[in-house]
């Protein structure tokens, strides 16, 4: 049995890790801003830097997917400031506490995003030693990244995970796509050629579990379908899914007028691999848009 310790655990992601964990049989201690209410809680404060190095008593794995909503709104300047600190704060604060247990420290499983790589068009794909781009949300993933490092040096073991939008039935950005799709409103964006980077919530979990239980698994992973695919590719496996027709398309002028540099995250190129995963041997459960989009619409945790 495996306890795990969780900063985000009531978003998306962290309420279906917590199931599939408690399914498994595992403990799972959530991080929480106030006093804690229940016997799995346990209080931090990442604004002032705070978490005692004593909550980590008896924890294996923890995992930080700490971070405000990328989506949810236009980039102003308090919203990038906003996006940045919410995560800088949160992971440095972790890698303060964990860097004070040294060698001894449980594995940090690190969430991180994708937009690493930015939207540059290459005629080769990303993999995990490509520098960060230049635009805004991969710096931010590069200071994010850069926020763990203090637990580095001091000898705990990190892993970085490199995360692609997480497709399934229980929420996340697949919710809206089905309701779309499934009313015949599938939309291709822009020309549908860029790539879309994506990964099943299944493998997600996976990955998660993987992480924790490989004693040299540490630094960068790249969390997204070994056959990459377009956005048309993409709308068209969802609409056949559905048993709905793809009739629409939203230009490119539309949506960079409408959500700004927000739109780059729709229509730019973003063609990377899961290299160091598949390296590694990792299997997984959905290869590619169909797999992906039939696991999405089966379901990770049918409690969820």
């Amino acid at each position: 049995m495996t306890t795990w310790l969780l900063a985000g655990a009531s978003g998306f992601l962290g309420t279906a890790l917590r199931v599939r964990l408690a399914t498994e049989g595992d403990d799972v201690l959530r991080l929480v801003r106030r006093e804690p209410a229940a016997l799995g809680e346990r209080r931090w404060d990442p604004r002032s830097g705070e978490l005692d190095p004593a909550v980590l008593d008896g924890v294996d794995a923890v995992v930080d997917l700490a971070g405000v909503n990328v989506f949810a709104g236009r980039w102003t300047q308090r919203r990038r400031e906003g996006i940045l600190a919410s995560r800088v704060q949160t992971t440095s604060t972790i890698a303060r506490a964990l860097a004070a247990r040294g060698a001894e420290a449980p594995v940090l499983v690190q969430a991180g995003g994708i937009a690493w790589y930015g939207g540059r068009r290459t005629d080769h794909p990303h993999v995990e030693g490509d520098p960060a781009a230049p635009d805004f949300l991969a710096q931010v993933c590069e200071r994010w990244e850069g926020a763990a490092q203090e637990a580095v040096d001091a000898g705990v073991r990190v892993v970085l995970l490199r995360t692609s939008p997480v497709l399934d039935r229980s929420g996340g950005p697949f919710l809206p796509m089905r309701l779309a799709w499934s009313t015949g409103l599938g939309t291709v964006l822009g020309d549908g050629r860029q790539r879309m980077p994506l990964i099943s919530l299944a493998d997600y979990l996976g990955v998660v579990r993987w992480a924790v239980s490989t004693p040299h698994a540490r630094g960068p992973y790249n969390l997204t379908i070994p056959e990459p695919c377009t956005n048309a590719e993409f709308t068209d496996a969802l609409a056949r899914a559905l048993h709905r027709p793809r009739l629409l398309k939203a230009p490119a002028a539309v949506l960079r007028a409408a959500l700004g540099e927000l739109s780059g995250q729709l229509l730019d190129d973003m063609w990377v691999l899961p290299q160091r995963l598949l390296d590694d041997g990792y299997v997984f459960e959905a290869r590619d848009v169909e797999q992906t989009v039939a696991a999405a619409l089966r379901g990770a945790n049918p409690s969820v």
